[in-house]
């Protein structure tokens, strides 16, 4: 007996306005920028001839404007799943970095003590376990067809670590999770056989976050996605 094929995207958001530059983290009010809009519709009509049955989202603003384009499209409720909210992280709310931000108050110095946990934020484990259940929840709402989760950067790329053998703990620059990307996962009934990545608004990501092309390189500089 053939088992059915589904398959769920995993989209991180477009572009937010943030000309603070703050790590905003699950902090509200962080609305998309123009651009981000852009890059959202975009991966709209990207997807508008996919067979997809089920669109749903973090409960941030911003994933929820990412998604509302794709529902529309396609004629479907934006639902609204927790478990694909951006990873808890300490510095939430700061400027992060090393000359001008959180990094020179010996205050934080104690959370940067295991970057394998990583001691600054939501374990890595955690994260997995749950976008693991908001993927299964996905499938099985889009059995046989398609459905659109939009999350956030680190999330999406810890899940996929994951589930393709990896070790969780990494190098943020080397994330291959670009703003508006597609990572999607293929089931075959209930098992994951194969993960593959789009950049649909590739052409629209500013400068400084387009990277050089192919797994593993630099992806550029984010604001907690």
């Amino acid at each position: 007996m053939t088992k059915e094929t589904t398959v769920v995207h995993l989209m991180r958001h477009g572009e937010v306005h943030n000309p603070e530059g703050i790590l905003y983290g699950r902090l509200p009010g962080y609305h998309l920028s123009e651009l981000g809009r852009q890059m959202a519709d975009r991966v709209a009509d990207y997807v508008a001839d996919r067979d997809i049955t089920h669109v749903v989202a973090s409960p941030l603003t911003r994933a929820q404007e990412t998604a509302e384009p794709i529902g529309k499209v396609h004629g479907l409720e934006v639902a609204v799943d927790e478990r694909l909210i951006e990873a808890e992280n300490v510095f939430e709310g700061k400027t992060f970095g090393v000359g001008d931000g959180s990094l020179r108050n010996p205050a934080y110095w104690k959370y940067l003590t295991n970057p394998f946990k990583p001691s600054w934020g939501e374990p890595y484990l955690e994260q997995v376990v749950r976008m693991m259940g908001a993927l299964a929840a996905a499938r099985d709402a889009a059995r046989g067809h398609e459905a659109v989760c939009v999350s956030h950067q680190l999330p999406i790329w810890i899940v996929r670590s994951f589930a393709e053998r990896r070790r969780l703990w990494h190098d943020p620059r080397r994330r291959q999770c670009s703003l508006a990307s597609l990572t999607s996962f293929t089931y075959e009934g209930d098992r994951i056989v194969s993960i593959g990545y789009r950049e649909p608004a590739r052409d629209l990501l500013p400068a400084h976050l387009v990277g050089k092309g192919g797994k593993g390189k630099p992806v550029g500089k984010s604001f907690g996605a």
